[in-house]
């Protein structure tokens, strides 16, 4: 078992999948097209990571690029999508669905998470969409996820980080709070300290733009986060995770 916290890192190939492993991650988010955040991975995509990646990963399912409130038909691609994850052989999904207000959709983001079962799922940075982070948590709990990733309400983790500290607190045991959003080697000691959270999510991107064509600078940025949660595993108080 490692002593440190669990690192996910987000990517939209196949090569980066292999390079975040050969760098130690211990957890995939694979998505496409993460210049917009990220969405569905195409099912050859699935595929390929299954055959060459050992991890646990979680496939990323979301239609489009732009916001979290969906069509009908969007929604049934959605329902479709997490079929084809299951079918695949993923360890998770990776969602978010917020209604016409504003808030979490939480009867069809449930219904997805039922869909998915008994993969677990985690609720994405929609969150950060919230006026009512503090409401919100208790709504994403309400629909079944695992994980919750955030940055605080901010535009970065980094800036986000007393807002995630709350948001830890707050979740107890109920759900695991995933940091995400700009985070890099510089900032992981810190932000790591002040959340005290179990799990830390990054795709690098600040350090190194969408698209990438070659991935040995990727591999040795997933080293270096690995080195600085092993750094700060004395300091870390992990929450229990949920699955």
């Amino acid at each position: 078992m490692k002593n440190r916290a669990l690192l996910e890192m987000s990517v939209e190939t196949l090569d980066a999948a292999v390079a975040a492993a050969r760098g130690g991650a211990d957890r995939i988010e694979l998505c496409e097209n993460l210049s917009v955040g990220g969405v569905t991975p195409g099912a050859a995509l699935m595929d390929e990571a299954r055959a060459r990646v050992e991890l646990p990963i979680f496939a990323m399912i979301r239609p489009r690029g732009g916001d979290f409130h969906y069509t009908s038909a969007e929604f049934d691609q959605m329902q479709a999508a997490v079929r084809r994850a299951k079918a695949a052989r993923m360890d998770g999904i990776v969602l978010g669905i917020l209604d016409a207000r504003g808030r979490v959709d939480v009867a069809r983001t449930a219904e997805l998470v039922r869909l998915a079962d008994p993969l677990p799922a985690t609720f994405h940075r929609a969150f950060d969409e919230l006026e009512d982070l503090t409401g919100g948590l208790e709504e994403v709990i309400r629909t079944g996820v695992t994980r919750l990733l955030t940055s605080g309400g901010k535009a970065s983790a980094e800036e986000g980080y007393p807002e995630i500290a709350g948001l830890v607190r707050q979740a107890r045991e109920r759900i695991i709070i995933l940091p995400g959003g700009g985070i890099r080697p510089l900032n992981l000691s810190r932000i790591a300290r002040e959340t005290r959270a179990s799990e830390f999510h990054s795709g690098l991107s600040n350090l190194l733009p969408y698209p990438r064509r070659e991935h040995q600078g990727f591999e040795a940025g997933v080293r270096e986060l690995i080195r600085v949660l092993e750094e700060e595993s004395s300091n870390l108080l992990p929450t229990s995770r949920a699955d």
